[in-house]
């Protein structure tokens, strides 16, 4: 292990959450340093058109608007770091973060931006046509299949959300339920049964999604009470089973809830850790959208500045 030096903010992760965090950090004087992850630049990265965030009018694509967020933050002086936290120690003061398990940094206060991840079903047809018709997220993709027919997976609220927020888009949306029932809160369920451009198909699974070069045409669904497969012809298929926060290696160090987000104090940024705050997806199971993330990491941002202004005028008495 090697100690490296000591560090004011130093930021996990690299979503829009982490660059908001980094650019506010910076213009405060406070010279963060950020750690990319696995995945520089987080989930938008995999996405292609980003037509939701505003002031770009034509749209942009998402690893363009990436680094557009990192050139903004490396600009006020942030320096960033392309490397993997490995581990973490919040037991006590200064905080303790370890990178690609060797190097060893100290720092005054730690924004936490690992995001989360979509689950995927994990079959190869998923990452063969991701972008070309597969998407983890109907309020970012939904828009490009107006009038289409699109099929969703899944069975509890996001699925339900999903699906009847595409029916209002697409011209026929095929809901695919693994059991007789879903797990979905009995309003949402009430809102899709009710929605006559939905089709529910019970006891079924995605066999295979099928497709061309320009993208997904259908979805191979198998019943499993008869094993009959059938194809349903469509121009997107939306998972929507849920996602993962990435917040394994935060293990007996930070406060989560049963879904493994990270808590923090309500209209904070604040966790059970003095000088830890997390931003971005990694703590928001409801809204996770790039400009709900930017958001937050502005006020991890101001938040850190609060606290380490606290702390130096704790050491000045």
């Amino acid at each position: 292990m090697e100690k490296k030096e000591s560090v004011k903010v130093l930021i996990i992760g690299s979503g829009p959450a982490g660059y908001t965090a980094a650019i506010y950090a910076a213009r405060a004087g406070l010279n963060p340093v950020l750690f990319t992850g696995g995945q520089p630049g987080g989930q938008l990265t995999i996405t292609n058109d980003v037509e939701n965030f505003p002031g770009y009018p034509e749209g942009v694509n998402g690893p363009q608007m990436m680094m557009d967020l990192q050139k903004q933050a490396e600009r006020f002086g942030t320096k960033v770091i392309y490397g993997m936290v490995t581990s973490v120690d919040f037991s006590s003061y200064p905080l303790q973060v370890t990178v690609d398990e060797k190097d060893v940094y100290e720092a005054e206060s730690v924004i936490v931006s690992t995001g989360a991840s979509a689950k995927y079903l994990g079959i190869p047809s998923e990452e063969k046509f991701a972008n070309k018709g597969v998407s983890a997220c109907a309020v970012c993709d939904g828009y490009f299949y107006r009038g289409k027919e699109v099929a969703v997976v899944g069975a509890g609220d996001s699925a339900a959300e999903e699906s009847t927020y595409l029916s209002k888009l697409c011209s026929k949306v095929h809901l695919i339920v693994r059991r007789d029932e879903m797990r979905a809160s009995k309003i949402m369920q009430q809102r899709v049964l009710n929605t006559p451009n939905i089709e529910v198909h019970w006891n079924t699974e995605t066999d295979e999604i099928v497709g061309d070069d320009s993208g997904v045409t259908g979805v191979r669904i198998i019943n499993n009470k008869t094993n009959e497969k059938k194809l349903i012809p469509i121009q997107g298929f939306f998972l929507a089973i849920g996602h993962k926060p990435n917040t394994d290696i935060f293990d007996g160090q930070l406060e989560k809830d049963e879904a493994g987000y990270v808590k923090v104090i309500p209209g904070t940024t604040k966790t059970n850790v003095e000088g830890v705050f997390a931003v971005g997806d990694v703590a928001d199971r409801v809204y996770r959208q790039a400009i709900t993330a930017a958001g937050s990491g502005c006020m991890g941002a101001l938040d850190a500045e609060k606290f380490l202004a606290a702390k130096e005028m704790e050491v000045a008495h």
